[in-house]
């Protein structure tokens, strides 16, 4: 088994509220960590760290414990812009600082906002990752398409002519992100010979073990809860406003799909109003006496 330290650096800028993943980038960011923090457990000795690339922070330096890293996800929240290539940087500077030299080097970046930096200077970051022998993986989701062309120049020179070490994954809305890592060579490896340890995915909620932390699993649960009911909250809002507009509209344009409909069945009906009124005047009871007769 790899024997690797691997800092995780996630996207917690303001795009990590969008809901297109559901149940929004930033939670759905949190069960791929988990899958990822797990996949490396395979060989006890590896370490894992973790760094928010909104403000470029280090919430926890590497470290054999994977539950630590989630734990201290839970408390991330969105605000202002990544700040990819600094991370990167301090990311390779945590990396340098691992347990053992005998570590392989690798950070794993989920990136789900769009990158400010030019593409030449990340190519120049990824020269300076490879003569390091640090290897980089990079989920690209959300922003996909605005960031493809920067991430892979930035890949290939991690990679060089012939290095198949390092790796991008693409993620389209609509996808899990969980289960589009699940088979990545992020988790399964070059050869697709990577596993994950005893244990995980047996039907655990979010990779966790409720009997090993009841505390986190409970944590996980709740807070996953509350931003699915946020967000169909939110959906139903939008969608009863669309009602309103649209019955708004149509009873501005009167005569309209549904007005035009009833429109001849009510001429007929004062038509047939119209006759029996007439009927009524024209007939003798009423012409010489106000009232019915018996």
């Amino acid at each position: 088994m790899v024997l690797e330290a691997t800092v995780i650096c996630v996207d917690n800028s303001d795009y990590a509220r969008n809901g297109d993943f559901v149940p929004t980038r930033l939670l759905a960011q949190q069960d791929a960590v988990s899958l990822v923090c797990h996949s490396k457990k395979s060989n006890a000795e590896n370490t894992v760290g973790l760094i928010c690339m909104a403000g470029a922070e280090v919430l926890v330096t590497l470290s054999p414990d994977a539950q630590k890293v989630m734990s201290r996800l839970q408390s991330v929240q969105p605000r202002g812009s990544i700040q990819f290539s600094t991370s990167i940087r301090i990311a390779h500077l945590a990396l340098r600082h691992r347990q053992s030299r005998n570590q392989r080097m690798r950070i794993v970046a989920f990136v789900g906002s769009p990158i400010a930096e030019d593409e030449k200077d990340l190519i120049r970051l990824g020269k300076r990752l490879k003569k390091e022998n640090v290897s980089l993986d990079v989920v690209n989701f959300g922003e996909e398409e605005a960031n493809q062309t920067k991430l892979t120049a930035m890949l290939d020179a991690v990679n060089g002519k012939d290095g198949t070490g390092s790796h991008l994954v693409t993620v389209t809305a609509g996808s899990m992100l969980h289960d589009s890592l699940m088979v990545s060579p992020i988790v399964v490896g070059e050869d697709g010979a990577g596993s994950l340890p005893p244990g995980y995915g047996g039907g655990y909620d979010f990779g966790v073990d409720a009997q090993d932390d009841p505390e986190l699993a409970l944590a996980l649960r709740v807070s996953m809860e509350e931003q699915r009911a946020r967000q169909e909250q939110q959906n139903a809002n939008q969608e009863g406003s669309g009602s309103l507009a649209g019955g708004v509209v149509a009873a501005s344009t009167g005569a309209g799909t549904g007005a035009g409909s009833e429109a001849p069945r009510n001429a007929e009906e004062r038509c047939w109003l119209g006759l029996w009124v007439a009927l009524i005047l024209a007939s003798p009871w009423t012409r010489t006496s106000t009232c019915w007769p018996a």
